[in-house]
């Protein structure tokens, strides 16, 4: 036993009105052996080394990218490496090595063509990965890592975790295990399982806080690899939101789905990962913009992973053209229909004079950048013509019957909600609707006031009841419709905004109404006393705690800082996305928080996954803070410890229940 729990009497508590609670417990411990050897058991993980916890945010479809920091850890592995080999190794040896374990397959195809003596470079290389291996699992309970194991080659990792070289009595045994595997022609299918346990080991929870969807080219794998993952939750970002609203068959979400996609030459996203029918839309559009200039409506492909032709590319731009027409059309529908969003601001079809070529936005006409509109009547301006209703329709079945979508989506069900409050760390994507005085602010939804703590938990269950299929509850369709507002209302803690400025960035020069008014909470969050108040709505210490956010890129390019409010709040999206990095100058943040502290990690932009495992390029990453404790954190010290500290409690009653014979051992 630790010298922090010591039983010198038993618990007094009425064990009596407990009995049955007690007669329960004991079917999972029959006995007092039993009993208090899980205390014993318990009190032990306790006093182990706190896991190491991984933050990422705002990955936008960027999976190379994403995949590379999550293999190295935001560089823990390389830093571990470092730590265990110091000056014993080359720094290209050293760096040979962390590639092999970001890139097992790939590296050792690599090694066979470059290496004379491959039998030699096994026995090197086992013996470096055992290293590694043992110093990432000394933190984990042996049950942990063994759970961790792969199938194929539990025992013997097992053998070679707790056996070490400098014990002499030990050293044959070790090298005779490191021997065997190579001459029994096993040392590649071994040194993968190696590399993916050290992954494995070198994070033990991965937070992703919004944003995985839109932009890039692989939103789809990303989500693969998470759902997937060992130990994952998600906070769910605007864009994901809108991908949920569109497999719940919002259709304003679908047409935005569909015009993010097209506007960054996405459509392998659509059509491979998600299996999305383009060809009546590209039909359609090409029937409909033939004539029409689409210059404004070319796809910014120099971020996606697929070339085009210049046919392609027109092709892509009609067909961008056409579901930017379908999106605003079917929003303007849902304003109409929902006038509690108070977004009537946002219906600019409506204003459009095709004759003059303008439109008239607050009392003011600006030119339209092009204003060839067939499918708008003027005088019904959001009523959809029969052709854009078939495209729809057709859309609308792919989305909702899409079975990796579906998969997808209920993964983020699962492992996702708006926020997560965990470790004294509070994490939600970007904002929560604040007044000006810094109060937090009364939200309506459908017709009830929210605010605080109860907005968010209200929205939890709202998009649970959109998302979910089957149901017959009341709210269902108004859930649905909600999920767009989500995306783009002023008072959505996704969103933040006075208004989504689309429709202006497409068809209007003037970039004084391009604007987007950001709301309190981005004008207040560097105050701590406004973070305070926000972690104590949310029960959370103000010492020691956290918020984390993503969603505004970090421009560090302007001398912004992502640590603000005195250190309180972190802001970690500091542009994965290739589309940010011209003006952020990085390629992102991501935060690590292991036993000692917090880091802070600024990364370089990532090349490609073919020179990292070619040449050993690794991401260039910077630690822009370093936030240690003064003694090692615990597994005590989180919250997942004072669950099992609860737990000690109960077995410590049924301990005193079985010796005062209120309940009878199980032999």
């Amino acid at each position: 036993m630790s010298s922090q729990h010591k039983h010198i009497h038993y618990p007094t508590v009425d064990l009596e009105a407990d009995s049955r609670y007690l007669q329960l417990l004991s079917r999972s411990f029959p006995t007092i052996a039993a009993a208090s050897t899980e205390i014993i058991n318990l009190e032990a993980i306790l006093n182990l080394p706190k896991g190491t916890e991984h933050f990422l945010t705002d990955i936008h479809g960027e999976y190379e990218a994403f995949q590379h920091v999550l293999k190295n850890a935001s560089g823990t592995i390389k830093r571990k490496v470092n730590e265990i080999f110091g000056n014993t190794l080359r720094d290209a040896d050293k760096k040979n090595l962390c590639t092999l374990i970001y890139y097992p397959q790939e590296k050792l195809q690599l090694v066979k063509t470059q290496e004379s003596d491959i039998a030699e470079w096994y026995e090197i290389t086992l013996n470096r990965l055992v290293k590694v291996a043992q110093s990432v699992s000394s933190k984990y309970t042996r049950s942990k890592v063994n759970k961790a194991l792969p199938k194929d080659f539990s025992y013997i990792i097992q053998e070679l975790l707790h056996e070490t070289v400098d014990d002499n009595n030990k050293l044959a045994y070790f090298n005779q295990i490191i021997s065997t595997i190579i001459t029994t022609r096993r040392a590649d299918a071994f040194i993968i399982a190696m590399c993916n346990l050290i992954q494995r080991l070198a994070i033990d929870s991965l937070h992703i806080i919004g944003d995985i969807y839109d932009r890039g080219p692989g939103a789809h794998i990303i989500m693969d690899t998470i759902c997937d993952y060992h130990d994952f939750d998600i906070q769910w970002g605007n864009h994901d939101i809108l991908w949920m609203g569109a497999f719940a068959g919002n259709d304003a979400c679908i047409a935005n789905v569909m015009r993010m996609s097209l506007r960054y030459g996405n459509l392998d996203t659509l059509e491979e990962g998600y299996g999305i029918n383009l060809l009546p839309l590209a039909t359609m559009a090409m029937e409909t913009y033939s004539e029409a200039d689409t210059t404004i409506y070319m796809p910014r492909v120099n971020n996606a992973g697929r070339v085009f032709s210049d046919k392609e590319l027109l092709i892509i731009a009609q067909m961008h053209k056409a579901i930017t027409v379908i999106q605003w059309k079917l929003e303007g529908q849902l304003i109409k229909a929902h006038p509690e969003y108070l977004m009537d601001d946002r219906c600019l079809l409506g204003n459009i004079d095709i004759d003059n070529k303008t439109v008239s936005i607050d009392g003011t006409r600006y030119p339209l950048l092009e204003s060839s509109f067939p499918t708008i009547d003027s005088t019904d301006p959001y009523r959809l013509s029969p052709e854009e209703e078939t495209i729809v329709r057709q859309l609308h079945n792919n989305f909702v019957n899409s079975e990796k979508l579906h998969k997808h989506i209920y993964c983020f069900l699962r492992h996702g909600a708006l926020y997560l409050a965990r470790n004294n760390n509070l994490m939600f994507h970007a904002s929560i609707p604040l007044n000006s005085d810094g109060s937090f602010k009364e939200v309506q939804i459908m017709g009830e006031s929210f605010a605080g703590k109860r907005l968010f938990d209200r929205i939890n269950r709202l998009v649970q009841v959109a998302c979910r299929r089957g149901g017959d509850e009341p709210d269902k369709q108004d859930s649905i419709d909600y999920m767009w507002y989500l995306w783009c209302g002023p008072d959505s803690p996704l969103f933040g905004k006075s208004k989504m400025a689309t429709f202006e960035r497409y068809l209007i020069a003037d970039n004084s109404t391009h604007k987007e008014e950001k709301g309190a909470y981005f004008t207040l969050h560097d105050n701590p006393e406004i973070i305070d108040r926000i972690l104590v709505e949310f029960g959370l210490p103000t010492e020691g705690s956290h918020v984390i956010n993503g969603h505004v890129p970090v421009k560090t390019l302007k001398g912004e800082n992502p640590v603000k409010a005195d250190g309180k709040l972190l802001v970690i999206d500091g542009g994965f996305s290739r589309a940010y990095q011209r003006e952020t100058g990085i390629a992102g943040y991501t935060l690590v928080y292991h036993s000692r502290g917090f880091q802070l990690v600024e990364h370089e932009p990532f090349q490609s996954q073919a020179k990292a495992i070619k040449e050993g390029q690794d991401i260039i990453s910077n630690i822009v803070l370093n936030e240690y404790t003064v003694n090692r954190l615990l597994v005590r010290d989180t919250d997942k410890g004072r669950e099992l500290a609860t737990q000690i409690r109960d077995l410590d009653r049924l301990l005193a229940a079985y010796r005062r014979g209120l309940v009878k051992e199980q032999q």
